[in-house]
């Protein structure tokens, strides 16, 4: 009589899969934002991998934890693995959805420079679907499910556009500016992400103004809020150059400071000549040239 011997069981994967993140991020808090759970769900799933194996792989301390022995043995295998593992995702989704299209970017972009863009990409390219995310941070391409990513950058990827500050109001706040000491007297808008951005340009232009005025945490609605007649914003020129245009918005100086960063768009791999991806990534780039 054949004997069958009972299965042996693995680890699971949703515990190697928060201990790999932990361990490349350096942080359960980081991992859990990586893998949309939270911070506890990761220590439990740590913790119950550290049972399984009736090792530590993590050292706890006051101010955070530290790989083991065990921990750094196992972490860059697991994360070659998991990498290997989103590629064959990706390439699978691929295969599946040819003409589907996914890209990440910050919410500013995606509402005032990408959004503006996309009806004349349907028109161009009416068999592509493209997906917006708003993220306030790049993603890991090696494990997003996105396909680009755009967001500032000093180097790196392929430049969209370049970037640079200037201060923007609505036409009739502008008759009240004769010259930058004015902006004392008016509310000076700010956006939480972009917290210096007042303090950079009035460094450039040689010009100290005690700033006052709301912050608003979506730089979009500082900008609405800024046609609306509310202060002067600081304006990221590719972010209000279709008020400009429109005339919505004007900027009441002529000094304008260059900034390092520059709208920057990514990919997790190369991208396949023709492929939906390509099309939308030379689509975006197109302009510069």
């Amino acid at each position: 009589m054949p004997v069958a011997p009972p299965p042996l069981t693995r680890l699971p994967l949703n515990a190697l899969r928060a201990f790999e993140a932990a361990a490349r991020t350096g942080a359960f808090t980081l991992a859990a934002a990586e893998l949309g759970v939270t911070p506890g769900a990761v220590t439990a799933h740590v913790k119950a991998l550290e049972e399984r194996l009736g090792a530590a792989l993590f050292e706890r301390q006051a101010r955070g934890v530290r790989l083991t022995a065990l921990g750094l043995a196992a972490a860059g295998e697991l994360t070659g693995a998991f990498d290997a593992l989103a590629g064959a995702e990706a390439r699978l989704r691929a295969l599946a959805l040819p003409r589907e299209v996914r890209v990440a970017t910050l919410p500013a972009i995606a509402q005032l420079w990408l959004s503006p863009r996309l009806p004349a990409l349907r028109a161009a390219a009416p068999e592509i679907s493209v997906s917006i995310t708003a993220l306030e941070a790049a993603p890991n391409l090696k494990r997003s499910l996105h396909d680009l990513s755009l967001f500032p950058a000093e180097s790196g990827g392929r430049l969209v556009v370049k970037d640079e500050l200037f201060p923007v109001c609505a036409p009739a706040l502008a008759d009240r500016l004769a010259c930058v000491a004015d902006l004392g007297g008016v509310p000076c808008l700010s956006d939480s992400s972009w917290a210096r951005d007042w303090d950079i340009w009035l460094q450039a232009v040689g010009e100290i103004v005690p700033m006052r005025g709301p912050v608003f945490s979506l730089y979009a609605l500082a900008v609405e809020e800024a046609v609306n007649g509310a202060g002067v914003l600081m304006g990221h020129g590719p972010l209000v150059a279709g008020h400009l245009e429109r005339g919505t918005l004007v900027s009441p100086f002529s000094q304008r400071v260059g900034l390092p960063e520059g709208f920057r768009l990514w990919s997790a791999r190369p991208l396949r000549k023709g492929s939906a991806a390509a099309q939308v990534a030379n689509f975006l780039v197109e302009p510069l040239g």
